[in-house]
């Protein structure tokens, strides 16, 4: 892994350089439901967003441990804005890595979202 060049000294945070991206763990991040649920938010703008934006429904150190999985998975840069700890999806290294497949696993559950109708 190579560290961030962003945030204050001391407060790198690691992240896989595009070519460390491995599928398996992309998979295994993108897997969990609140996992997805993040990074479906963050699909929807080009914006970092805090870690504090998310109404994630687990506690504070659980989601800590969801944010660091997507991030050494290389799902998501983090960088520290202040106190703030932003994220950021990194969409180009993911289509350059794997192409399609986070549209692909997005669109999915999208579909899985919608409410069944009874013909």
């Amino acid at each position: 892994m190579t560290p961030s060049t962003s945030g204050a000294a001391g407060r790198d945070l690691p992240h896989p350089a595009r070519q460390q991206i491995r599928l398996e763990e992309v998979l295994h991040a993108l897997a969990d439901p609140v996992r997805l649920a993040v990074v479906s938010r963050l699909a929807t703008g080009d914006e970092e967003l805090a870690c504090s934006v998310f109404d994630v429904p687990v506690s504070k150190s659980t989601s800590t441990h969801h944010f660091r999985v997507l991030r050494e998975s290389g799902v998501i840069r983090q960088v520290y804005r202040g106190t703030a700890k932003m994220n950021a999806l990194r969409r180009a290294d993911l289509d350059s890595r794997f192409p399609g497949l986070l549209d692909a696993v997005l669109a999915a559950a999208r579909h899985e979202r919608q409410p069944v109708v009874a013909r």
